[in-house]
């Protein structure tokens, strides 16, 4: 089905990275690299997800060394306060949730295959320390590649939707947990999640701006299913092709576990400048 073109261009990527060093535990690992592990049995995508959330939340410290992830654009629909006439969806204490696949009041729920998207965040400023009390806003397309908030899509007008947005605030691990879909994609992207990182859950303060890149392998697995089959999602840009990671993505690669019969689970390690 046709969309309009994104045209999300690469802004304020940083010159360089602060690099401290080689980084400790698995998470660190999946915010350096990323990786991932395909696994066609629902069995195996349980067990992963119970050892992945109980290591990670039971540490209650950090890594010696971070990377700060770089910077990227916000691109044309972030709802986020920042564009004249536009709903800000910060400003909705519906906002605050942990399941995103739905719009704020639980209508229009979206389909797709399941994902679990866990983010660590860890302050550069501040020898990596686990960050407490930061508000993590996602959003991302669905499977057919539209946002919500927005109507200047092929397929209709998503104005009155809030679907596939969200906030949660980081616990004593730095982390927050989200319940979502797989995301779609669409012409000139590559398979993404938008990420703002701010101090707190006032929004007055922000941290950083950046997007989650996907595995290819695993792309190709989701969008042979049938709620992306027919959808802008068979038309792969590739991560190197991507005019936002064109520059460069390792250290904003998910770390996946899962499978397209039981869910995905996504997790990543964000070095933020928090102090």
């Amino acid at each position: 089905m046709p969309k309009i073109p994104y045209s999300e261009k690469l802004i304020d990527r940083r010159a360089a990275l602060s690099l401290f060093g080689g980084a400790a535990g698995a998470l660190v690992l999946a915010a350096c690299g990323g990786g991932s592990s395909i696994d066609d049995s629902s069995s195996a995508s349980s067990s992963s997800d119970s050892s992945s959330s109980s290591d990670s939340s039971s540490s209650g410290s950090s890594s010696s060394s971070c990377t700060e992830i770089p910077s990227e654009t916000g691109g044309p629909y972030p709802a986020d306060g920042s564009q004249s006439g536009v709903t800000n969806v910060l400003n909705n204490s519906s906002v605050i949730r942990s399941d995103i696949t739905s719009d704020f009041d639980g209508t229009d729920t979206q389909d797709g295959v399941p994902l679990t998207l866990t983010i660590t965040v860890e302050d550069t400023g501040s020898s990596c320390g686990l960050v407490e009390g930061a508000a993590v806003y996602v959003w991302h397309c669905n499977a057919d590649g539209e946002y919500s908030v927005y109507s200047s899509t092929a397929n209709g007008n998503h104005t009155n939707n809030t679907f596939l947005r969200g906030v949660q605030v980081t616990d004593g691990a730095g982390q927050v947990t989200f319940t979502t879909i797989y995301p779609g994609r669409y012409t000139g992207r590559a398979t993404h999640i938008h990420v703002e990182v701010y101090a707190d859950d006032s929004f007055e303060t922000l941290l950083k701006t950046t997007q989650l890149a996907f595995d290819e392998d695993i792309n190709d697995l989701v969008y042979a299913t049938s709620d992306y089959s027919e959808s802008e999602a068979t038309q792969e840009t590739t991560n190197d092709e991507d005019n936002v990671f064109e520059d460069g993505y390792s250290d904003e690669m998910l770390s996946f576990s899962g499978s397209v019969s039981s869910g995905y689970i996504a997790t990543i390690t964000m070095g933020v400048p928090a102090t």
